[in-house]
């Protein structure tokens, strides 16, 4: 059954609908569709080991992320398949988020995701280390004779660099995924959705692929780290949070890697590959130089 008629034929449906794809996902396939009137996205996808997701931990973060008041909500679910309320608005661009005014806007509603989305969460839940993750990425790499495996020693000790200097951390739950596309501005308010990587995990995880992702200023990434911890960032602080940063983009790096090898979505994964890895050692070269 194709991505297409398994949305289509969907219990949830009140009447004959007719899937349209829904572009810029690059983990899952996504329509929008219609019934009656309203309006779901519909997100086919099954577990994928090699990139650490597993549905039944996106079905409850989703679940508890809309409880807290920050995602749609989920109308429905069944193996390889959920359903999420379709949300009128743009979704961002990291243009927008660097824009004037944005920031004020996106740290509150990532504060309240961090503090509120555990208090919703049931069941099992994932810790998302990057370390970890990073690692693993290598050994699937190095096993599957990736044309970058030559690269991965020197990616592998400054990882552990990195590990090293973020040091203890202070635990929220975590998107894990802040891409300026999982965000929606309906007009009135933001939403976060998409929660395939979410678990515990460093608040300063997310702060830093905010900024990675989305090509923050210095300015803007020191107003950010102010406006979350409410104080002035020490030296201390942005030793530990360009680290993470540097981390973020490297497991960004690795992922696309992965999926250069892994994935059937139509998508230019070595070039996005290329991309981030020039973003990590410029967020590298920060950490070091900083």
């Amino acid at each position: 059954m194709t991505p297409y008629d398994k949305a289509r034929h969907l219990p949830i449906w009140r009447g004959p609908v007719d899937p349209q794809p829904l572009g810029g996902g690059i983990t899952n396939v996504n329509f929008v569709v219609e019934d009656l009137g309203r309006k779901a996205v519909v997100r086919i996808g099954d577990d994928i080991p090699v990139h650490q997701i597993l549905r039944f931990n996106e079905l409850a973060a989703s679940r508890a992320a809309h409880a807290a008041g920050v995602s749609p909500a989920v109308l429905y679910h069944e193996p390889g398949a959920l359903v999420i309320d379709f949300i009128e608005g743009k979704t961002l661009a990291a243009e927008d988020v660097r824009a004037p005014g944005m920031l004020e806007r996106v740290l509150p509603l990532l504060a309240r995701a961090h503090r509120e989305v555990p208090r919703h969460l049931r069941g099992p839940a994932l810790m998302f280390w990057v370390f970890h993750v990073i690692r693993d990425y290598a050994g699937r790499l190095d096993a599957d004779r990736s044309p970058h495996a030559a690269l991965l020693p020197d990616l592998l000790a400054q990882a552990a660099m990195l590990e090293a200097a973020v040091g203890p951390v202070q635990i929220v739950f975590g998107h894990n995924d802040l891409l300026p596309a999982n965000l929606i501005d309906d007009g009135q308010r933001l939403w976060l959705i998409d929660w395939d990587y979410a678990g515990f995990n460093s608040p300063l995880f997310d702060l830093g692929g905010l900024a990675a992702n989305n090509g923050l200023s210095e300015a803007q990434e020191g107003a950010m780290l102010g406006a979350y911890f409410d104080a002035a960032p020490d030296a201390a602080l942005w030793h530990r949070y360009r680290a993470m940063k540097a981390a973020a983009a490297l497991r960004e790096t690795l992922w696309s890697m992965v999926s250069e090898l892994h994935s059937d979505l139509d998508f230019d994964f070595s070039g996005y590959s290329q991309k981030n890895l020039t973003a990590f050692r410029a967020a590298f070269a920060d950490f070091t130089q900083g």
